[in-house]
């Protein structure tokens, strides 16, 4: 199965205002069997999550450019395609 790594880390000026609706945002996400892990880093940087269940590398770019996380500029967020064993 592929999976996807999503990278997020914070930007500089962080809108807090980005995590309730991207939390809401992973809910769907798990709702519709898309998501398979999620969390955040120790030290506040950032976090990660990694997508199932999608097509395609681009598939998995679309999905990521909905996150409210890049909608309201707060992170930057890059996606791997993730070769697991």
């Amino acid at each position: 199965m592929k999976m996807y790594l999503v990278m997020a880390m914070r930007k500089p000026v962080f809108n807090a205002d980005a995590v309730v609706p991207h939390k809401a945002f992973l809910d769907g996400l798990a709702a519709e069997g898309r998501l398979h892990l999620t969390g955040g880093f120790s030290d506040g940087s950032g976090g990660a999550y990694v997508l199932k269940n999608v097509a395609d590398l681009d598939e998995a770019k679309a999905i990521v450019a909905r996150d409210p996380l890049v909608l309201m500029d707060s992170s930057e967020l890059t996606v791997h395609e993730w070769n697991t064993r």
